[in-house]
Order: structure tokens, then C-alpha cells, then sequence
């Protein structure tokens, strides 16, 4: 049985030395390049920084998992072929891929590489996460954030391989994976090119005491002087429909199942992550501590209850569907 692991986002080599030092059991990074889904300026690693930063972390008894995770393009998959060859290369302890062809290619060519399946596969059920298993050997299964505790519960009874659920930080409403949005306005899409909302279309626009957040010119929040200020994402836009202004698809929040680990853990949830490569090492600190502290009490199946409002989308925060307290 695998050992219980806290997963940390490492946007930068000085964000993967915070996490590390912070207590993560695992770091998470991506090339600086489109095969991963962070792919903004000023994010992720080349080659020879990976490289030391697998040392610093090795010496320290912490594994990095490599994010290959947005899908090849037709007639041009050379720069994930290099990624996959590159993290063998480099001895990653893991690389997590979503992309078939990919997950072929990785499985055939080396049988030792540790493969991790990637959220944005989308695989929610026992039949699709055992076909990955069967097909190239994933030894883990990121799970998409719809899924109730008893249905993770259920999956894990049913697949040979372990499981992996977000923790702590932003959201997808959109069937993860599978999100189209941002491209309708700025032509670069997450899945293929790594960015939702790249930062070359965001602009902000004063509006007496408030501001407007834009995203390729066209405005998809009005925030009053009070509110606190979001980055411009369709999904999370206020928009009119029916008369009405509101949020559409979701409102700003962030996940945080600091309360519900102990559950989870007895689900037979074997890695709990932290969203964040974007994030400041500040932000990594804070949350790489807090959740250290909250997953230790957990495999005790004592509970604590974080409050990360300050640091959250919205300065808000939500289970979100592992409770689905809707239903």
C-alpha cells in the first residue's frame, strides 16, 4: 500500500525550495514550454534548473512528479516527445500525462517511468481509470473535483492503482480536461497550449471607485471598491442573463477539505494535492504548512479546520462536490 502523500505545487525552483522546505512529501513542476497546463511567463523549469531541483529535493527525501499534462498536436508532438524523454532522463520520480498517445509512448519506451494520470483525462469512474491501468500501467489516478467522497470511496475498491484528490486551491467547474472556454476569446486553449486566460489578453480598467476586469477587450467583471478583485476567467465572469447579473458558472471560491481529510484518508484516498503553480512562495509557504499540520492530525483520524479565506478566490472557501450537499 502506497504511503499517504501531500502533493505541492512548484511553479519556480524558488517556489519548489519553499514547498520542500514547507513539508511537502512530493513536488508537482512543468516545463517552460506548452506541455504543461501552466504554461505562463515567468513559470516552470528548463531542463538543467529540473535537474538541480530534483537533487535539492532528493537530498531531502522529497519526490517531483512531472506535468505533461495538456494534449500533443496533430503533426507536431515533438515537444512532448521531448518532455517524456527528458523526465527519464532526469530520473522524475513520476510523470503525470493525460494525452493517450502519450501515455503509449511513455509505457513502451520506458517501462520504469512511473506514469500518473492526469486530471485532465477526466476519468471519473472504475471501467475508464482501469482501462489506463491495464493499457500503460498508471500507478496513480488524479481524481477530477465532481466526485462525493462515497463515489471516491467506491472507485477505489474497484481500481488497481491509487488515487489522488485536490486539497487546497482553485476551482474547474468545466468537466476537467475538457474546458474550451478561454479559447472562444483569446484563440489559445488550455488543453493545447497550457494557458486559460493568458496573461498577454488580461487588462484592468478603472471605473470611478471600481474596476473592471477584461480578457481579450471584452469585460468579464465589474468589481465595487469593497470587493476583492479576481482574475478575469470566464468561468468565474459575472455576466446578464434574464435580467439577472450574476456569476453563470461559479462563483470565485476556493476548494479547501482541511475538515474532511480524515474521511477521505478512510476513503482510500492515498495523495491529497495542492493547486498553485501560479502562486506567489508566500502563498506556498503558508499553504504547504497549514496542510502539513492538517494531513499529520488526519492519519491520527483527528480533524482541524484550516481557515484560508485570505488566500482564497473570492475570500471564500467550499468542499465543493466531495460533500455535494445539494443532492
Amino acid at each position: 500500500m502506497e504511503t499517504l502523500e501531500l502533493v505541492c505545487p512548484a511553479g519556480t525552483p524558488a517556489a519548489l525550495r519553499v514547498a520542500v522546505t514547507a513539508g511537502a512529501d512530493a513536488v508537482y513542476v512543468g516545463f517552460r514550454d506548452e506541455t504543461n497546463a501552466r504554461n505562463f511567463p515567468g513559470l516552470n523549469f528548463s531542463p538543467e534548473e529540473l535537474a538541480e531541483a530534483i537533487d535539492f529535493a532528493h537530498e531531502r527525501g522529497v519526490k517531483v512528479y512531472l506535468a505533461v499534462n495538456t494534449y500533443a498536436k496533430a503533426g507536431n508532438n515533438e515537444p512532448w516527445i521531448k518532455a517524456i524523454d527528458n523526465a527519464d532522463r532526469l530520473k522524475v520520480d513520476a510523470i503525470i500525462l493525460a494525452d493517450i498517445g502519450l501515455l503509449d509512448y511513455a509505457a513502451n519506451k520506458y517501462p520504469d517511468l512511473r506514469l500518473h494520470l492526469s486530471v485532465q483525462a477526466s476519468a471519473s469512474n472504475p471501467t475508464s481509470i482501469n482501462f489506463y491501468v491495464r493499457e500503460f500501467g498508471v500507478r496513480r489516478v488524479v481524481l477530477p473535483r465532481v466526485l462525493s467522497v462515497s463515489e471516491i470511496k467506491e472507485i477505489n475498491g474497484q481500481i488497481d492503482a491509487g488515487s489522488e484528490v485536490f486539497a487546497f486551491g482553485g476551482m474547474c467547474p468545466m468537466a476537467e480536461g475538457r474546458c474550451s472556454l478561454s479559447s472562444y476569446l483569446t484563440g489559445q486553449s488550455p488543453n493545447m497550449n497550457g494557458v486559460c486566460s493568458p496573461a498577454s489578453h488580461v487588462t484592468y480598467e478603472q471605473l470611478g471607485t471600481g474596476l473592471a476586469s477584461k480578457l481579450a477587450g471584452l469585460t468579464i467583471n465589474n468589481f465595487e471598491e469593497h470587493e476583492q478583485v479576481g482574475y478575469p476567467t470566464l468561468c468565474k465572469g459575472r455576466f446578464m442573463a434574464n435580467g439577472k447579473t450574476g456569476y453563470l458558472f461559479e462563483e470565485p471560491t476556493s476548494l479547501n477539505i482541511s475538515t474532511i481529510l480524515p474521511e477521505l484518508i478512510d476513503a482510500g484516498v492515498t495523495a491529497f494535492k495542492i493547486e498553485g503553480r501560479q502562486r506567489s512562495k508566500a502563498y506556498i509557504g503558508q499553504v504547504v504548512k497549514s496542510f502539513r499540520l492538517a494531513v499529520d492530525k488526519a492519519k491520527e483520524n483527528e480533524k482541524i479546520e484550516i481557515n484560508m479565506d485570505h488566500l482564497s478566490e473570492g475570500g471564500g472557501n467550499t468542499t465543493g462536490a466531495f460533500k455535494k450537499s445539494w443532492m
